[in-house]
């Protein structure tokens, strides 16, 4: 795509430096592309080109006639010159990066060679996220980019944003919180709707005229006062589109579903409610999705059994529950609240597996040995009765102490679970034990501490169990009909070798190996160096870059393997209180298991899709809902230097991750007064121009903390001293 230009002369200008008239064809061929289908006379390309000095002036004639003569420049009778370049047009999403540029990724990306930059004059009012159609300059730009310019947006991704408002005498702007939204919104004093200075909104774009360089909206809600943890998390929900009640007429339907279980139900499922079943979930949960259930048979084998609360006997299809449920599709968890899929009398009641209540289940029950070896498996519906409700804590002080209610079950269950673990990352499965944080929050919502969440053998014990009913559900359904039958399959790519390379490059610069020669050994390759950073300050960074280098898991009726967890199929069966593609499963389950006729995938398939994105706009709001208490953590914590760890370098600046508590920070390049600091993108590294000194990924750092920002949710740190430990000695070349 990209194309030459030979000119090599060069004049003299005024100041005696030299003018490159390969610069100038290339600025000439840049501006002509960006302009396909227009003509100009050379005084017009000198004055839109800026060219001020005589020199640089005349030498445009020449250059315009050497490029007519190489084919790159069309010149008609009148002397107007025009590109010759066919531009390609592609669609993409925009990525706005900074207020200079955005990126813009194709949807096709078989059409163009990586992200398309655009400059922020080019973007034609495109905003982050925005749908746009892109014309694509045939030759690349001085840092060896594809560049473009947008034509049109094809479809805003939003409207609303959630901002601070300013106020002056004669005019209002809401300075919108969301960190790649680099406009302001003017709103005419009439259109505030009651909002004063300093407040939280929710404002609406209504108008955005040609040429005007900001768009104008209206205040749709009033937040409230800007800083108060209520608005910020209320402003934090606005911004994820994410629900502040639940709808009157499916909470409705909820009410009037009745609590009793008849005995015609009971006769068409396996009663369990004999056998000792638990459930163990976090100390403050109450949507108990999952129990277990253990007996030792008499041939000297164990049953388990995984029971999983039966959602789709109360949630039937078109009515306004299940509606509600699909367009939320999950649970959000956010940093002080849940915002559930289904309304309380469901998630905290009906459904939930509390203890003493009999309770409808959908099971996937294995017979296994002493090794833990499946010998036999069951899946269908199920009656319990929970006998006991274990938070994590409770239940691993009952292994630690070997005493408590139900110690030897208990135990016994750790080990299998340990066995099957251990054979499933014998098979090829990823270890990532990714740091959680949580917080302490006062009864205003002011974080008290900061926690990072361990991760015992209790935790793991219910996942590997709810990994194995997951498992056996998808075998179960493709093994029925060689995967011809419609059903909803979690799937996870094998990784980009390209993508990996990259990441093998950050985890040397953090002084680790990363051998990734044989494609068909990652899985030991990412073990290994998982293990290797156990405990260690890089251990987040470098799991958190390892986890971006992986494709994401999604939801599709395509039955595709799972990469991360090395098995053939899999599916999510275990969690239908607050995923929606659960309750999907459960459906195509039961419709097989009473030999229904296999459902049209498409429209599955976009079911899938839609909870794919829902899933996305919820973690990204946790996210935001834990950045949000870490910069707030921050502003009120002592201040003192932090060791830190650099976590990424960009031109503009170094992110540093705070080692005690998790929090990343940022220190701008600008800021940095002890040199000028050059950006080496190859190396990822910042060089002092005159003392050669380095700041490079993986750097153990001292900093402390200049500014914090609730609003955009960002760090400002500065180095507390010069003297940066590196994990190996890294020469200047």
């Amino acid at each position: 795509m990209g194309r030459k230009t030979n000119n090599k002369n060069t004049s003299k200008n005024n100041g005696g430096k030299q003018t490159d008239a390969a610069s100038l064809a290339r600025r000439i061929l840049q501006f002509l592309d960006a302009n396909f289908g227009e003509e100009f006379n050379s005084k017009q390309i000198i004055k839109k080109l800026e060219i001020r000095d005589a020199l640089t002036k005349g030498g445009v004639e020449p250059v315009l006639s050497k490029l007519v003569e190489a084919g790159s420049v069309s010149r008609n009778p009148r002397n107007y010159y025009s590109s010759t370049q066919d531009p390609e047009f592609i669609e993409g999403i925009v990525d706005f990066v900074n207020p200079r540029f955005a990126f813009i990724v194709p949807l096709d990306p078989e059409k163009v060679d990586g992200d398309i930059m655009v400059k922020e004059a080019d973007l034609k009012q495109a905003l982050d996220g925005d749908k746009v159609r892109v014309m694509v300059y045939p030759l690349k730009g001085k840092t060896g980019r594809v560049e473009g310019k947008v034509l049109e947006v094809v479809q805003r991704s939003r409207d609303e944003f959630v901002g601070r408002v300013e106020i002056s005498p004669r005019f209002a702007f809401i300075v919108p919180d969301f960190r790649k939204m680099h406009k302001d919104i003017f709103v005419h004093r009439g259109a505030l709707n009651g909002a004063v200075h300093g407040e939280k909104v929710i404002v609406k774009l209504t108008e955005w005229r040609e040429g005007d360089k900001n768009p104008t909206g209206e205040v749709i809600r009033v937040l409230g006062k800007a800083g108060e943890h209520e608005v910020e998390i209320h402003s934090i929900m606005a911004e994820f589109g994410l629900p502040f009640e639940y709808p009157e007429e499916p909470e409705k339907e909820a009410e009037a579903i009745s609590e009793k279980i008849t005995a015609k139900e009971i006769k068409k499922r396996k009663d369990f409610r004999d056998i000792l079943t638990f459930t163990i979930d976090p100390a403050d949960a109450k949507d108990f999705d999952d129990a277990i259930s253990y007996r030792k048979l008499e041939n000297g084998n164990h049953e388990i059994g995984i029971h999983i609360a039966d959602v789709t006997h109360y949630v039937q299809p078109n009515t306004a529950l299940e509606k509600e449920a699909y367009n939320r599709a999950t649970s959000v968890y956010l940093v002080d609240r849940t915002i559930p899929m289904l309304p309380e009398r469901l998630s905290n009641g009906l459904c939930s597996l509390r203890p003493n209540e009999d309770k409808l289940t959908f099971a996937c029950v294995f017979e296994v040995d002493d090794e833990a070896n499946v010998k036999k498996h069951w899946i269908g519906k199920t009656v319990i009765h929970s006998d006991r409700r274990y938070a994590y804590e409770d239940a691993q002080e009952n292994i630690d102490n070997q005493s408590g209610d139900y110690f030897e079950e208990l135990t016994l269950l750790n080990v299998m679970a340990k066995k099957i673990r251990q054979r499933r990352f014998k098979h090829g499965a990823v270890n990532f034990e990714t740091v959680e944080v949580k917080f302490n929050l006062d009864e205003k919502g002011t974080p008290l501490g900061l926690i990072i969440k361990e991760r015992k053998d209790i935790h793991k014990l219910i996942e590997e169990f709810m990994l194995l009913a997951n498992k056996y559900v998808a075998e179960f359904i493709f093994n029925k009909n060689k995967g011809k039958d419609t059903f909803v399959y979690r799937t996870h790519d094998s990784p980009d070798m390209e993508r990996l390379d990259t990441f093998s490059g950050f985890a040397k610069r953090f002084g680790h190996e990363f051998d990734i020669q044989n494609p068909n050994n990652v899985s030991n390759a990412l073990n290994k160096l998982m293990e290797e950073i156990q405990g260690k300050p890089e251990q987040n960074v470098l799991e958190q870059l390892a986890i971006r280098s992986m494709a994401k898991a999604k939801y599709t009726t395509e039955p595709k393997g799972h990469f991360g967890l090395a098995f053939a199929h899999y599916s999510h069966f275990t969690s239908p209180i607050r995923r929606y593609p659960d309750m999907m499963v459960h459906r195509l389950l039961e419709l097989y298991l009473e030999n229904g006729k296999s459902p049209d995938a498409e429209a599955w398939e976009q079911k899938c899709v839609h909870s794919s994105e829902r899933e996305k706009r919820a973690a990204d709001a946790e996210r935001a809902s834990i950045k949000y208490k870490q910069v707030e953590f921050m502003s009120l914590a002592e201040d003192k230097d932090y060791d830190g760890i650099v976590a990424g370098i960009t031109e503009w600046g170094v992110f540093v991750e705070i080692t005690e508590t998790k929090c990343e920070g940022m220190i701008r390049v600008q800021d940095m007064d002890d040199d000028y600091y050059d950006f080496d993108q190859k190396n990822m590294r910042l060089v002092g121009s005159k003392t050669k000194k380095m700041i490079t990924l993986g750097d153990k750092v001292k900093v402390r903390v200049v500014n914090t920002d609730i609003d955009r949710r960002t760090i400002d740190l500065e180095f507390a001293d010069n003297d940066r430990k590196k994990p190996r000695a890294r020469p200047v070349r």
